[in-house]
């Protein structure tokens, strides 16, 4: 088989339907995003966003780092699937509802008195049962059937968009916008399960065996994951605390244009995903050069998006939110810079799962976490919300770059992200040669020359 060939059926064909879309499902999203901040205003959508915020700390507990590691496990053991997918989801499953109650107890104390808030965060943390049946999502990763989870999502999306619309011509409180979210997560749930059995994957079974490996795997991932969340929704929190709501829904709605298009980048990533690992089985010449391509689409793309937002911040603003937002301008300006050095992140950490280096993530995000926590308690005070995003951007920086030139053992990433600046990898990935894409007879174990 031509590997030319093989990489743009599995890798393009995957990308473009998760692309079409997410393109759909951001402008469904976009525009009632828009319309619930206009209806709540900035006080109540500050206030659905903290919640937001608790819920995405406690995520990464309740995945167990299983989304960090499930392709590569369903690659690599096919034979066990159905093990796998259910010993996953039964964990996530018993780790979400004690996350549910972390959620709970940390709005009693730091909010103590204010019910609404209480309410909110118990509400909204529902939607974490049903995040920890979405597994399936990446069983269809693995099978190169994007197409389905795409799909399935697209649906969801538009059921909660009909939901949220209802809501706002009936007047409803800020308590019923907080259940949309569950409500999203356990349609996409179940129709996911559905298409699992049409498909014929295997049946869902528990396993002590399996359980203990993809846990010793994914223990890296937890926390990273938690360090993530800590320096991706510490901003919130702390201005939620430190300033008030509607400091966070202005913030809350500079960072949600700022990543308007990051559907589009985790596509890119998500369709490389499993290619990814599949190469390395073959040749690492192959490997390096996917990982250099991957880094290369990531960061022209997000460069782009960064720079158009930056330059039409105001009119983004203007239109999407209206003249009673207008003070996430500047916040807009300085976050929209996140995105790019975000998902250089996103592209190590599947090089460090390919590698077995994963253990170096607890380090790089322990690091983030406490840079972000200490940034944001030095600008939030100075400059507010525009502070924070100056804090998340310096955080993305130091971890995702400069920590990278620190670990001599990640080094080697750092090197293929520098080499991905050469424009001929996007270039020749745009032509459908990859940029020095390597013959049959290299694939097979000669590396190729950049």
């Amino acid at each position: 088989m031509n590997v030319k060939r093989l990489l743009h059926n599995k890798v393009f064909t995957n990308a473009s339907w998760i692309i079409v879309c997410k393109v759909i499902q951001s402008v469904l999203s976009l525009v009632i995003s828009m319309l619930t901040a206009r209806y709540l205003g900035p006080s109540f959508f500050g206030l659905i966003n903290y919640a937001g915020g608790i819920v995405s700390f406690l995520a990464p507990i309740m995945e167990l780092g299983f989304t960090g590691i499930l392709v590569q496990e369903l690659i690599d053991h096919p034979e066990e699937e159905g093990r796998i997918m259910g010993s996953s989801m039964l964990l996530s499953l018993a780790s979400s509802l004690l996350c549910i109650l972390g959620a709970v107890g940390f709005c009693a104390v730091a909010n103590a008195g204010e019910t609404l808030t209480l309410w909110v965060c118990a509400l909204y943390s529902l939607c974490l049962i049903f995040r920890a049946l979405e597994l399936f999502r990446y069983w269809f990763q693995a099978k190169y059937l994007s197409k389905d989870t795409s799909l399935v999502s697209l649906v969801a999306y538009a059921a909660v968009f009909v939901y949220r619309v209802i809501l706002i011509f009936t007047g409803r409180d800020v308590q019923w916008f907080a259940v949309s979210f569950a409500f999203d997560s356990a349609l996409i749930a179940l129709i996911l399960f559905i298409l699992y059995i049409r498909r014929g994957g295997q049946r869902l079974a528990f396993s002590g065996t399996v359980a203990r490996r993809m846990l010793r795997s994914g223990v890296y991932y937890i926390l990273s994951g938690l360090m993530v969340a800590v320096f991706a929704e510490t901003d919130k929190i702390m201005l939620k605390l430190m300033v008030d709501d509607a400091a966070c829904g202005y913030y809350s709605a500079a960072t949600t244009c700022a990543a308007m298009a990051g559907f589009v980048f985790q596509a890119i990533v998500d369709a490389f995903r499993p290619y990814i690992f599949e190469s390395l089985r073959k040749s690492r010449a192959w490997f390096e050069l996917n990982v250099k391509r991957l880094y290369s689409i990531i960061i022209y793309a997000c460069l782009l998006e960064s720079v158009c937002m930056a330059l039409l911040s105001r009119f983004v603003i203007l239109i999407l939110y209206g003249e009673a937002y207008m003070a996430a301008v500047p916040m807009l300006r300085v976050s929209v810079w996140y995105i790019t050095f975000s998902f250089l992140g996103v592209v190590r950490n599947i090089w460090l799962l390919a590698e077995g280096k994963q253990k170096y993530l607890w380090i790089i995000n322990l690091g983030g976490a406490l840079a972000n926590i200490l940034l944001n308690l030095c600008l939030i005070p100075l400059w507010g919300g525009i502070g924070a995003a100056a804090a998340s951007v310096i955080t993305q920086v130091f971890t995702n770059v400069l920590v990278g030139w620190i670990i001599p053992s990640i080094r080697d990433n750092n090197r293929l992200m520098m080499a991905a600046l050469h424009p001929k990898y996007l270039i020749g990935m745009l032509r459908g040669s990859g940029g020095d894409l390597p013959s049959d007879e290299e694939h097979a174990g000669d590396a190729p020359r950049d």
